[in-house]
């Protein structure tokens, strides 16, 4: 850092700021459905980012791949706003992708590619880096639906969160993990 100009540390500064905003972006899933004070998007990320740590420990993945994944997955969100699955359209994907592009800009170089790169192997979903990452993103929601049902005492809003973790975690040893969270619930 020391060989950064000023202006390329506000820069940093300024992603740092950008990104911050993620701790008071609610996630609209959560919102659409009435829950007093949602958890936000940071939340979000720093849960499956535990996640991603203690699977790929577990299972011998890419912890660092897992990890940058994780914490970069729903960024754009600080600019376009958290995304649901209904409301994410091609217009939306576009959007998505320049404020990324637009966020990761603020970094040196070889940082912005680092991490672009990083974004885009989540993106394609083709690695089992990014698989993992795609499912224990959608373990984390069925988590967190399962404490708002215990917070809220209902389950009428909340089976649609654990119907989509359900249909995306097909993984068995994942799925097993997700078995337990419901054999939770239903106690």
């Amino acid at each position: 850092m020391e060989r950064m100009t000023n202006s390329s540390l506000r820069n940093l500064v300024k992603f740092f700021e950008t990104v911050g905003r993620l701790k008071t972006t609610p996630r609209s899933g959560w919102v659409e459905i009435g829950i007093r004070q949602p958890e936000s998007v940071a939340d979000h990320t720093f849960r499956t980012s535990i996640l991603c740590m203690i699977y790929s420990d577990l299972e011998g993945l890419d912890q660092l791949k897992l990890l940058r994944m994780a914490l970069i997955h729903d960024i754009p969100e600080a600019i376009i706003g958290d995304l649901t699955p209904s409301t994410k359209t091609t217009r939306n994907k576009e959007r998505e992708d320049t404020a990324m592009n637009q966020i990761l800009s603020l970094l040196p170089k070889k940082q912005k590619e680092k991490y672009l790169a990083a974004w885009n192997e989540y993106q394609e979903g083709k690695t089992k880096e990014a698989k993992a990452v795609r499912q224990l993103e959608k373990l984390e929601m069925a988590l967190q639906a399962k404490e708002y049902e215990e917070i809220e005492s209902t389950t009428e809003n909340l089976n649609r969160f654990i119907k989509s973790a359900d249909e995306a975690i097909i993984w068995p040893e994942l799925r097993r993990l997700l078995s337990c969270v419901l054999e939770e619930r239903e106690q």
